[in-house]
């Protein structure tokens, strides 16, 4: 089992719904984000899981997307709680659909992990 890790930030705004404390009011991060891929084959002709140059574009394009927002004003966090455990989801399922986009078949994502501090961090996962 091969296992690729690319990793990205960005930083926004929001406010946790029917949240009793502090994180009920607005208050932003700097979202660290961890991509992990895994995969059993590499591509025969580049002898690679899947070019860190793909992964690092699509990292960057839903960084891109959700960096400097308000996350409650952003689909699908105007209906979804904008969690650190919804947000490593989001980004799971969208990287998950780009691997598909680029036919990257070999290849799926195992893990995103979100951390909204240093200390604190969310992860999503799901069986292949």
């Amino acid at each position: 089992m091969f296992e690729l890790k690319v990793t990205s930030e960005f930083a926004s705004a929001h406010n946790l719904r029917y949240y009793d404390g502090n994180c009920e009011n607005l208050h932003g991060h700097n979202w660290q984000v961890f991509l992990y891929v895994r995969g059993e084959t590499l591509q025969p002709k580049t002898e690679m899981l899947v070019d860190f140059k793909v992964l690092k574009h699509e990292l960057r394009a839903i960084m891109k997307h959700l960096d400097h927002t308000y996350l409650n004003e952003l689909a699908p966090f105007d209906q979804v709680n904008p969690t650190s455990e919804n947000l490593a989801r989001y980004i799971f399922q969208q990287m998950s659909q780009a691997l598909l986009d680029h036919a990257i078949d070999n290849a799926y994502v195992y893990k995103v992990e979100v951390y909204e501090t240093p200390t604190a961090s969310a992860s999503y996962m799901e069986t292949p």
